[in-house]
């Protein structure tokens, strides 16, 4: 693992799926899904999209799950039930309660219309110091940062530039065959 390093496993920004700062929470579905179908051919598919100011930097990320809790409705009543939780009920007895109390809530459609003329910068997660990793990092150190940060991905650096995406599948992916390989080696080597 240390002949790779991140600059070889990334994804280039060029390559990911990007909408500018102003972006609505459907623009940037369309983004990502046509960053999917593009990159599908070769990798995984990407599961998040890139914010950018307009000086085409990047701010922020919008992942899957952001966009799922972007339909979550959220009122005071609501917030008082999740807390349920905290107070020692089961997560079933919590979805119990939320179930009944959305029963009352408005028709999907309206809220999928709703959530689509959403800012994605009031739903996107600023990166923290811990999401980013310089492209010549060795892989097994962008491997532990990945793993003691619980990331999904990191932030690829060139000096003080993003220039790409590395993301835990394609880490993976590495990892594995690497590890396949090295297995391969062994055996072939122990039956000569």
């Amino acid at each position: 693992m240390k002949n790779y390093c991140v600059k070889d496993l990334m994804v280039p920004i060029s390559e990911y799926a990007t909408v500018p700062d102003d972006a609505t929470l459907f623009e940037s579905v369309l983004a990502l899904e046509k960053a999917q179908e593009k990159f599908q051919q070769s990798r995984y598919s990407h599961r998040a999209v890139l914010i950018l100011d307009k000086n085409k930097r990047v701010i922020g990320k919008l992942s899957q799950m952001d966009f799922l809790r972007a339909l979550e409705p959220s009122d005071a009543n609501l917030d008082q039930i999740r807390k349920f939780k905290k107070l020692g009920f089961s997560r079933k007895a919590v979805a119990l309660q939320q179930e009944e109390y959305l029963k009352n809530s408005p028709p999907i459609l309206d809220v999928y219309s709703k959530a689509a003329k959403l800012n994605v910068t009031d739903l996107m997660q600023r990166p923290t110091e811990g999401e980013y990793v310089d492209e010549n990092t060795s892989l097994d150190m962008a491997l532990h940062q990945l793993t003691a940060g619980s990331n999904l991905s990191l932030l690829v650096t060139r000096g003080k530039d993003i220039v790409g995406v590395l993301r835990l599948a394609d880490v993976f992916a590495a990892v594995f065959h690497a590890m396949k390989e090295s297995e391969s080696q062994l055996s072939d080597g122990g039956s000569t």
